[in-house]
């Protein structure tokens, strides 16, 4: 087997051990690790959470390494002191001397240098194996590093004809069961999730994750609403949680009834408005300062129109079911202007299909017309 293929062939283990740490690790990225001896993997490691130990020292940690060994990492060990020490004086000092790195560390924040500093001490360095693979899977990490604003994947359930819900606001259920429990391990590997007041006030969601096997990890629940319109008894601001609600509201709203909010230990955050509606450019911001990095927009149709015109959806997931409503009444996706030609629609690219029993499930990123 080419050298090449070999390595691909235990990156892809490595990407294996970092998918465990979906959802645990922000805001550090999602990393994997192995140790491969004689063509044999001895010994794997991912990082669990931030300020737990990095993949590569997880590995290494379980088994004492020899000069032949190769170490598979899929980001860039780091070079620099953060919570933990660098990963770099702990390969250095295990012995190993060939490390294949997936891709290197984007953040601007830190010095860098991990493969540079490994090469110069006279390990044999490759980067780059399965890099599209590796950025893939810490997209929202690559997004938050380099511009301080969370990812947001927008998630949608439809019928074939187009509508999330009846003319009556009825929408239980649009989908099947798999394709909600789908959307419920989205939930658990986001740092937030967020709605608008009108999906509050219609479905009185509790926006928690519920998985069939297992505890799943509750995100932050963010709810948009301007003019803090939200009714005390709503469920979210009562949710069984260690997460929790945070109500983006807009500047001038009375301080009275924001003090009452907050005394329910319910988070505001207040953002400058635009057109008599919350600047979400703003708010895209103010989370991003608040270390989420990854957010599931799952609500309506007017805060998805308006995310969707201020080009910030990162990446898209539509749940189609097999019903049809067959009028011009429903509710659809998205509210507001849409553009006047169908040439000046938003494309898809990189576009991934998959079936959910009789639902399918279309996965794409948006390619914003001058992006």
């Amino acid at each position: 087997m080419l050298l090449k293929d070999t390595d691909e062939r235990f990156m892809k283990e490595a990407l294996r051990q970092a998918r465990k740490g979906i959802g645990r690790t922000s805001p550090n990225p999602a990393v994997g690790a192995v140790i491969v001896r004689q063509g044999k993997v001895i010994a794997r490691g991912y990082h669990k959470r931030a300020g737990a130990s990095h993949a590569e020292v997880e590995a290494l940690s379980k088994v004492k390494a020899r000069e032949e060994d190769t170490l598979y990492v899929t980001l860039e060990p780091c070079h620099h002191h953060g919570r933990t020490p660098p990963c770099t004086e702990a390969i250095l000092h295990s012995g190993v001397k060939r490390v294949v790195v997936g891709m290197r560390d984007p953040n601007p924040n830190v010095t860098g240098g991990g493969c540079e500093f490994l090469a110069s001490r006279g390990l044999d360095v490759r980067v780059g194996v399965l890099e599209a693979e590796c950025r893939r899977l810490n997209e929202w990490f690559l997004k938050y590093v380099t511009t301080g604003r969370p990812f947001v994947i927008a998630k949608t359930a439809l019928t074939l004809d187009g509508w999330t819900a009846t003319a009556t606001g009825h929408s239980q259920w649009v989908t099947n069961e798999r394709s909600r429990r789908f959307g419920h391990r989205l939930r658990d590997q986001v740092d937030g999730i967020m709605v608008g007041i009108g999906t509050v006030v219609a479905d009185d969601p509790l926006l928690t994750t519920r998985l069939r096997h297992g505890a799943g990890k509750d995100p932050i629940r963010i709810v948009v609403d301007t003019r803090l319109k939200i009714p005390e008894s709503a469920r979210v601001l009562h949710a069984d949680s260690k997460a929790e609600t945070v109500l983006a509201v807009g500047e001038g709203v009375s301080e009275k009834r924001v003090e009452a909010i907050r005394k329910k230990g319910v988070s505001t955050l207040i953002c400058p408005t635009k057109e008599g509606r919350l600047d979400l450019a703003a708010l895209m911001n103010r989370l991003g300062d608040l270390s989420i990095t990854s957010v599931l927009l799952e609500g309506g149709a007017t805060l998805m129109g308006a995310m969707i015109r201020e080009k910030l959806v990162d990446k898209f997931f539509f749940f189609k079911a097999p019903k049809i409503l067959g009028g011009d009444d429903g509710i659809p996706m998205a509210a507001g202007p849409g553009p006047k030609r169908m040439d000046g629609s938003l494309c898809l690219k990189d576009v991934q299909i998959r079936r959910l029993g009789e639902d399918f499930l279309v996965m794409g990123y948006p390619d914003y017309p001058g992006s």
